[in-house]
């Protein structure tokens, strides 16, 4: 391998000759050996800071054109979009396990837009922390970069796959409309209710999961950028804050705003924890309407199956046929992770010491898995599950005219005591309600047959 020499304020380093990151990017590489080459920096950081650092550029060829020149800015813009654009993934390489406050991440790209931005112009006149990183610090520039993913994160892949999904159940209320079968609570025969009714549950539950995500957002969306080292904006020209946001919003077409006070900025996560708070709250969701899924898909012949999904591959290697819900498996897995990553951000976010919480990496690093990882499961789930849910009627008709449950509609003719009679006396000697009714002389068979109407008890 070929390298060249780079220098820092320690001296010089060695790097690859083909990478375009710098002195301190080399440094971190080599003094943070965990989870190499498995758990680094997020893309999403990667590409945040793509768009921080040309949103700054542009703030400070507005408010300092003499030091931010219009070549200058010129070329940053263009190794941004490149950083922006996933072109120049390879040249970050820094993993989650390094510094509290991401220092070398922002350095990683400082050094990247500043090497390929010399290459741009053919001449070296960016320097890393001089240019790029102009009016910043490491402990606003991070902050600012964990906002951006989180609210792209949000906004472009859970909230589009939860959305997906309630459009596939939206289908299936109307598909079923009318098909009565029997409830459920705690594991036990319960009242009627139709299977639209049922599924309406779980899209609510989604549209619901969406509106709290919604009501995370616009405290997301207030950057930190500006505070620089410890919040007072020391180095920082006047407005640049304000500026910077605006170019952030036209960068990515969504509407951010700069922090009011950025001492809470730096320090504090509340707002990372209460939209994760939401997207847990979307996981036990999720978790519930797996489990629904695969409880009434179970059998094919020993179990409920009140419904069939699509078979989608071999279930056992021994047994032949088997076939599993596998993608409902999936979905409860990742829930599982879901809610063990806000364990981890609750507590990540309350290591706040002074005026900077040093527990960014971690923080972010579980909520992009957690935005991944159920976007792409519900994404998954809808294609390879939900869309394909059909109801077994015969199976729901069964179920529900074997439900000793139904006798609940006698109790305004015969009383709740008399009605639980009723339902033991059918159980204890498996026979009908209508005959056990009878033999307890509540009702004659002509009366009970006039009374006893299941699909009006929905």
């Amino acid at each position: 391998m070929e390298f060249r020499i780079e220098h820092d304020s320690m001296g010089e380093v060695k790097v690859p000759a083909d990478k375009y990151w710098g002195a301190q990017t080399q440094r971190s590489k080599e003094n943070f050996k965990i989870g190499a080459g498995i758990e680094t920096m997020p893309r999403e950081i990667t590409y945040a800071f793509g768009i921080l650092k040309k949103a700054a550029a542009i703030a400070n060829n507005k408010l300092k054109p003499e030091r931010m020149t219009d070549e200058k800015l010129d070329a940053i813009c263009r190794a941004c979009d490149e950083v922006a654009g996933a072109k120049l993934n390879e040249h970050f390489p820094l993993v989650v396990w390094q510094t509290g406050s991401g220092t070398q991440s922002n350095m990683n790209a400082n050094e990247v837009i500043a090497n390929r931005g010399n290459e741009i112009l053919g001449k070296n006149l960016l320097h890393p922390n001089d240019d790029i990183n102009m009016s910043q610090s490491s402990n606003d520039t991070f902050p600012t970069a964990i906002s951006i993913a989180a609210v792209l994160g949000l906004e472009d892949k859970v909230i589009p796959a939860v959305k997906k999904l309630i459009n596939t159940f939206i289908q299936l209320e109307k598909e079923n409309e009318g098909v009565v079968k029997s409830g459920r609570t705690h594991l036990q025969d319960a009242t009627p209710i139709t299977f639209s009714q049922e599924i309406s549950g779980w899209r609510s539950s989604l549209e619901k999961d969406i509106r709290l995500i919604e009501l995370a957002l616009p405290e997301l969306k207030e950057l930190a950028l500006g505070g620089t080292a410890v919040g007072t904006g020391l180095n920082a020209p006047s407005g640049f804050d304000e500026e910077v946001a605006r170019a952030v919003s036209e960068i990515t077409g969504k509407e951010f705003k700069t922090a009011p006070n950025k001492f809470h900025a730096l320090t504090s996560k509340d707002e990372i924890v209460f939209a994760h708070g939401a997207l847990k709250a979307l996981a036990a969701d999720m978790m519930k309407i797996a489990n629904d899924v695969r409880w009434l898909a179970s059998g094919p012949r020993l179990g409920l199956g009140e419904i069939t999904i699509p078979e989608n591959e071999p279930g056992s290697s021994i047994m032949p046929g088997k076939v599993n819900p596998t993608q409902c498996e999936a979905v409860t897995m990742t829930a599982v992770q879901v809610m063990g990553n806000d364990a981890a951000i609750g507590i990540a976010a309350s290591q706040g010491n002074f005026e900077l919480n040093v527990f960014m990496p971690v923080i972010i690093y579980n909520f992009i898995q957690s935005v991944r990882l159920l976007s792409e499961a519900i994404v998954s789930f809808n294609d390879n599950c939900a869309v394909g849910i059909k109801a077994n009627k015969e199976k729901m008709y069964s179920n529900l005219h074997n439900s000793l449950m139904l006798v609940t509609a006698l109790n305004p003719y015969i009383g709740y005591e008399n009605a639980a009679k009723t339902a033991k006396h059918a159980y204890k000697n498996n026979i009908s309600l209508k005959q056990a009714c009878v033999e307890l002389g509540f009702l004659s068979e002509e009366k009970f047959d006039e009374v006893f109407h299941p699909e009006n008890m929905v």
